[in-house]
């Protein structure tokens, strides 16, 4: 097993009009200070909008590589948003884990709290926005760095400070990476056999098995 990773932060948010008061979000989550708990729907004091593709058990916690965020400076230069950590609405920030390394079904210790990986993200034009227009959404497809999401095995608190540690893999060979570019990067279509094999995983969060399904009758 790997070692612990130190957690830069924990980010929150509240439900706020974010393009106009018909499409309101809590993607701009802020660093919280001292423990926060960790719930079966998410962390104390965060929001989200739209229940209907945000938070519920499979997405209770959103984590997003801070490693990415030297490319993202690349692609959109100095944006004050990438000064702080949560520019991109996670919940988790750390240095030593990407999309390449995490896999499904990874069990981890956060903090006290046990979670386990149940998907990867699908970004959305809110990203666009928050960043003043710029294509962030596609690129974050191209590149595959769109961060993860745990459901909450065991409640418990977490802070910035805190370590998360790797307990257990069962699925060594389904990578975060590889299981959004199956479904949410084209992959599927030169992959047929990885989207077939995909369905043995039985931690796969809901949408995604739908996904799986519909990219399986395309």
């Amino acid at each position: 097993m790997t070692s612990p990773v130190p957690i830069l932060s924990v980010q929150c948010g509240k439900v706020r009009s974010f393009q106009g008061p018909d499409n309101p979000s809590a993607i701009a989550k802020t660093p919280v200070e001292g423990p926060v708990g960790v719930h079966r729907l998410g962390l104390a004091g965060d929001e989200q909008a739209d229940l209907r593709v945000h938070g519920g058990p499979d997405k209770a916690i959103h984590h997003y590589p801070h490693d990415h965020y030297a490319f993202w400076r690349g692609v959109l230069g100095d944006h004050p948003l990438l000064a702080q950590y949560g520019a991109f609405g996670e919940n988790i920030a750390t240095e030593g884990m990407t999309e390449e390394t995490v896999c499904l079904g990874d069990r981890y210790r956060l903090g006290s709290a046990l979670v386990e990986v149940s998907q990867g993200r699908q970004p959305c034009w809110k990203l666009d926005h928050r960043f003043d227009g710029q294509p962030v959404n596609a690129r974050m497809v191209k590149a595959r760095i769109a961060g993860w999401y745990y459901r909450v095995l065991e409640e418990g608190e977490v802070s910035a400070g805190d370590a998360i540690e790797l307990l257990e893999r069962p699925h060594a060979e389904w990578t975060v990476a590889r299981t959004f570019g199956l479904l949410i990067a084209g992959d599927h279509k030169r992959d047929r056999e990885g989207l077939e094999a995909l369905g043995e995983v039985a931690v796969l969060a809901e949408p995604w098995r739908k996904r799986r399904e519909q990219l399986l009758g395309a």
